[in-house]
């Protein structure tokens, strides 16, 4: 046991050396995930290997791999989606307003040798290829176009630039025309006060509406209301008559004292001045006999009451 602990460091030590040797002389090679590994020898691709794992260059090659890492080279190319964003893109509209517009694209390796020996910079290219068609595409577009159809827009972007950028490697994915801006601050500042307008306009408008609306179903109801009283003060006068009828024919006298009670409640309500009279006093004679000037007032008096 005591050969145990240094035979096994010894061991991985070994495996180390002998795993870098390997490396060096290109007997093996890593590939990682969205990676391509190009092989150069004498000035000539020799192949790429862009299938994840560890991969045998000497299988796919043949021995002339274990003179790459001598008198050759290898490059490492990154096959993953990648996205820019290309901000205020200067254009024109048909009216002459100058506007801003932003694209998003995205962008994959697809060809890594075109990509490395095609062009000496296929990233700063293909930028510049998709602003200049973007330019292209939007520049002296009527305004409202250019704001509400940029789905087809960006569509005919991608398809222009679609061919040049397969040539330097490069597979284009989803391009979108994202902001469409205006650049001069007393425009934006006109429009703002325009929108701001006719938002109030507007509201108004809705407001005036929802109060004559408002009116007209408070007018409906009150005719209703009205008819339905109406129909209801009609509909008392028979109801009462015909129960007034009913009693005076099953108890006179009842009816009799109904009837005085209604005169007496309508004297009350109409608040007259009522003047009593004693039992057994002739109105009309005192009244007569008031036209005499020279009588005295006690004489039109009546006589006092009897026991």
């Amino acid at each position: 046991m005591d050969w145990f602990i240094p035979g096994f460091i010894i061991g991985l030590l070994l495996v180390n050396v002998i795993t870098r040797i390997a490396r060096t002389f290109g007997m093996y090679a890593v590939i990682q995930e969205s990676e391509a590994q190009v092989f150069v020898l004498f000035g000539k691709v020799k192949g790429t290997l862009d299938e994840p794992g560890l991969r045998w260059p000497i299988k796919k090659f043949g021995l002339s791999a274990l003179l790459i890492p001598f008198f050759g080279k290898i490059y490492k190319v990154n096959t993953a989606m990648r996205q820019h964003y290309l901000r205020s893109q200067m254009v024109n509209s048909e009216e002459g307003t100058p506007m801003g517009v932003g694209i998003w694209y995205e962008m994959q390796v697809n060809d890594p040798v075109s990509y490395l020996f095609t062009n000496t910079n296929p990233d700063g290219s293909l930028q510049a290829n998709v602003a200049s068609s973007t330019i292209s595409v939007l520049s002296n577009l009527e305004m409202e176009k250019m704001l509400e159809d940029r789905h087809s827009l960006s569509r005919t972007v991608r398809k222009n630039v679609s061919p040049l950028s397969e040539k330097w490697g490069y597979r284009l994915g989803s391009v979108y025309i994202r902001k469409v801006a205006f650049t001069d601050s007393r425009m934006v500042d006109n429009i703002t006060d325009k929108v701001v307008k006719r938002l109030v306009q507007v509201t108004s408008a809705m407001k005036q509406d929802g109060e004559n609306r408002v009116g007209l179903i408070q007018s409906e109801t009150a005719k209703k209301v009205s008819q339905k009283m109406a129909e209801a003060g009609a509909a008392r006068p028979r109801v009462v008559g015909k129960s007034l009828n009913e009693i005076s024919q099953q108890d006179p006298e009842v009816m009799e004292a109904v009837l005085e009670v209604m005169e007496t409640e309508n004297l009350l309500k109409s608040k007259a001045e009522v003047d009593l009279v004693p039992a057994g006093v002739t109105v009309m004679a005192n009244l007569g006999e008031g036209k005499n000037t020279n009588s005295s007032p006690s004489q039109i008096l009546p006589p006092p009451f009897e026991n």
